[in-house]
């Protein structure tokens, strides 16, 4: 049996969990100096409101799980993989489509973890130390629960450790290899730092361009990475896209996707250069697009400027409506 510290709450946070919120964030953990470990949450009254887990995460300080008295063993996660593998039944009778999230953190019942699918292999990203110091007993329950998946990888989302990404059991995936999201072909790659070649919980976004939400229309892709969205757009009927990364080596990636999908480069341009200065350049150039993507990594620096979500995407929403 698990024994757990406790943690008592204001009515005002006993109220929030009643709502079905589950941060934990600093102003509802006053006077608690416990860290990366589960606890037993209960009200001012002493009553018992359910299980948490505390562990720094962005602005969270830990995660409310349960309102039962449960232990994060290997049974509680085959569980919630279990359950989560049967809500996304409809991706695995899906031809179209190879690569999905297969546990979305809280959503899933677990604030703190993401588990990615790509073809034959399993990507786990952990957000904060407290689920990667329990990231063995995950493992061996994904293990049980997705035999099929032949390796995995983990990801490192949280600061505090000298490495990003790692091999974790099972068979090494190859170097590059393909994988279908909605009927499109996209390259990916395992273990190349916090990168994967695609981000899954884009899905809908993409599926939404396959679909033709810029069918006829011209799309700027800001941030574009491998140019995922403009794929997915040029796949529905965009008439142009501009794909702009400050990697060099964006345009390279970005080139092959469209190749990989007998897709014509010739009304795409693959532009390396800072987003803030496009907008400068396209704003000089009077250069305008119909839609424009914005998926900007939490936080990106070159040799003139840093950027954080946190404190500048509003900047970026400015400039691009200029």
């Amino acid at each position: 049996m698990v024994v757990m510290n406790r943690i008592r709450v204001s009515k005002r946070v006993e109220k929030k969990l009643a709502k079905g919120l589950v941060l934990l964030e600093a102003s509802d953990l006053e006077n608690v100096n416990l860290k990366d470990q589960e606890v037993e949450v209960q009200g001012q009254e002493g009553n018992f409101l359910g299980t948490a887990y505390l562990s720094q995460q962005n602005k969270g300080l830990g995660w409310f799980v349960s309102k039962d008295k449960v232990a994060f063993n290997q049974a509680f996660f085959e569980t919630l993989f279990r359950k989560a593998k049967e809500k996304r039944n409809a991706y695995y009778q899906d031809d179209l489509t190879t690569a999905f999230r297969l546990f979305n953190q809280e959503g899933d019942g677990f604030g703190g973890l993401t588990v990615d699918l790509y073809g034959d292999y399993a990507v786990f990203s952990w957000y904060n130390s407290y689920v990667y110091q329990i990231r063995q007993t995950i493992s061996e329950a994904f293990r049980q629960v997705f035999p099929e998946v032949l390796g995995a990888y983990e990801k490192i989302r949280f600061k505090g450790l000298n490495y990003e990404s790692a091999h974790v059991y099972g068979q090494e995936a190859p170097d590059f290899f393909t994988v279908l999201e909605n009927g499109v072909l996209y390259q990916v790659f395992m273990n190349d730092g916090l990168m994967t070649g695609i981000f899954l919980d884009q899905h809908e976004v993409r599926g939404s361009l396959v679909d033709g939400l810029a069918m006829g229309k011209s799309l700027l892709n800001m941030f574009s990475y491998t140019a995922a969205f403009s794929v997915a757009a040029a796949m529905g009927g965009a008439s142009q896209t501009t794909s702009v990364d400050l990697a060099k080596r964006s345009r390279e990636l970005s080139q092959a996707h469209f190749q990989a999908n007998g897709l014509s480069t010739d009304e795409r341009r693959f532009i390396v250069m800072d987003v803030f200065e496009y907008f400068k350049y396209a704003k000089r150039k009077d250069l305008t697009y119909d839609v424009i993507v914005l998926d900007p990594p939490s936080f990106a620096r070159n040799k003139k400027q840093t950027f954080s979500v946190a404190k500048d995407y509003h900047k970026l929403i400015s400039q691009s409506l200029e």
